[in-house]
């Protein structure tokens, strides 16, 4: 008798990994397959508390929770330490839950894993076991056609055994794909050597965390950057996979969502808004923050401002004089956005894209620099925000710069032919739907 399928999903535990893995987790759940969702116990705790209590999600999939092994007073921004501390305590705690499970009925026994493709300890676990693994790479086919080929870049004496690149010029990995910029590769952190020397490992491992894997689940559409895909084989382009307005999906934020902008968004006319979010990592100093403040507000435009508590660096966000009073209320994306003010990060990308706003891009780190050229460059559906010497955007750069994109209507025309690329991925038929029907049925099957 076969085994009903059950699926165990570990994201890597940050904000950009947990909710596209939960949004995949929902979709395979949604054909009657057993899901267990595996947090830390912190983010196990942060994603809880967002959740609207409504979700149908809660019914369609089991969450669970390991100890990352960081004690509840420890500092949490030291990248370096606390992903040793994960890398010293979480296998043996992920091995335990298995085998709790394995133990508890034949027929409920984990018979796949999905991992977040920089958990590589928890495929190479799922190897171990023999349990089949599906690895979930939650950025874009550029970064990890370039994660798939550091051996051979290495090899060629293009990086060096640190991931420096040895030259200034372009790395190129075929001539149809957009090369890397020595300064923007994504593992590039040069002030800080520890976080780039962890980062480096984990990517280097992407060669053979591919070639272990029965699967390689891509959060991108194959039309979208089809000459990266074709550089790494087995890779399964299943996505976008959008955060959903739908209750049923849930979202996966480590913060609540505020929806009472809707009736002030619903006053504006289509198209007018401006739309700014610099994701969930990315900090502002007073001077940078009073840049944009001041920025945006003389364009006479109506935008929305994600502020995040945490937005400034060691303080507590502080608008200029009597700018609060002006702002009004701070809201979330709509169908009247204008254009998006972005940190480029690969969740971001995609849901721009599959709305068909243009972007105005503000990259900080890792794999945002490259979306940042795909979006300006390669698919020429955005303008790059370009900081002055002291590493500031000015409020003239970002004064000139939304008014030169909304006057593009070529960036408009090509943001609303991948916003429709994006949309037949998906639907019946769709390269996307295709390749997603293809990894279940597998999957089920195996």
């Amino acid at each position: 008798m076969r085994k009903q399928p059950h699926v165990l999903v570990i994201p890597y535990p940050a904000q950009g990994h947990v909710p596209p893995l939960l949004k995949l987790a929902t979709k395979i759940a949604e054909n009657g397959i057993e899901v267990t969702f595996v947090n830390t116990d912190l983010i196990a705790a942060k994603v809880m508390a967002a959740m609207p209590e409504e979700s149908e999600g809660w019914s369609l999939i089991k969450f669970v929770s390991i100890s990352d092994g960081i004690g509840q007073e420890e500092d949490r921004t030291d990248f370096y330490k606390t992903t040793n501390t994960m890398l010293r305590v979480m296998p043996g705690n992920l091995k335990d839950l298995i085998e709790k499970i394995n133990q508890s009925s034949d027929n409920e026994q984990i018979t796949c894993v999905i991992a977040d493709i920089l958990v590589v300890w928890a495929i190479e676990l799922a190897q171990k076991m023999g349990i089949p693994i599906a690895a979930f790479v939650p950025y874009g086919p550029a970064t990890l056609a370039l994660s798939f080929h550091i051996k051979k870049l290495t090899e060629a004496g293009t990086l060096d055994m640190n991931g420096n690149a040895t030259s200034d010029g372009l790395i190129s990995i075929s001539e149809e794909s957009l090369p890397w910029k020595a300064n923007e590769l994504a593992w590039s952190f040069p002030f800080n050597k520890k976080t780039q020397k962890v980062l480096f490992g984990a990517l280097c491992a992407v060669d053979q965390i591919v070639k272990i894997s029965n699967w390689v689940l891509s959060n991108s559409f194959y039309e979208l950057d089809s000459s990266s895909c074709d550089l790494v084989p087995s890779i399964l382009p299943i996505g976008p996979l959008l955060a959903s307005n739908n209750s049923r999906h849930l979202a996966g934020s480590f913060r609540p969502e505020d929806s009472t902008c809707l009736s002030w968004l619903d006053k504006q006319p289509i198209g007018s808004v401006i739309y700014v979010a610099l994701g969930s990592t990315g900090t502002l100093n007073q001077q940078q923050f009073d840049e944009l403040a001041i920025g945006l507000e003389s364009l006479g435009q109506p935008f929305l401002w994600v502020v995040r508590s945490d937005l400034m660096t060691g303080l507590v966000a502080r608008f200029p004089d009597g700018f609060e009073q002006r702002l009004g209320e701070k809201v979330l994306a709509h169908s009247s956005v204008a254009c998006f003010i972005s940190h480029c990060g690969w969740n971001s990308t995609l849901e721009g894209l599959s709305m068909g706003v243009p972007f105005l891009c503000w990259p900080y780190f890792v794999d945002q620099n490259q979306n940042k050229n795909y979006i300006c460059e390669g698919w020429k559906i955005g303008l790059e925000l370009i900081r002055d010497e002291n590493g500031i955007v000015t409020r003239h750069e970002i004064q000139t710069k939304v008014t030169k994109l909304l006057s593009d209507e070529g960036i408009k025309g090509k943001a609303l032919k991948l916003k429709d690329m994006a949309r037949r991925s998906l639907v019946e038929g769709g390269s996307s739907f295709r390749n997603l029907e293809r990894f279940i049925v597998e999957m089920t099957s195996s």
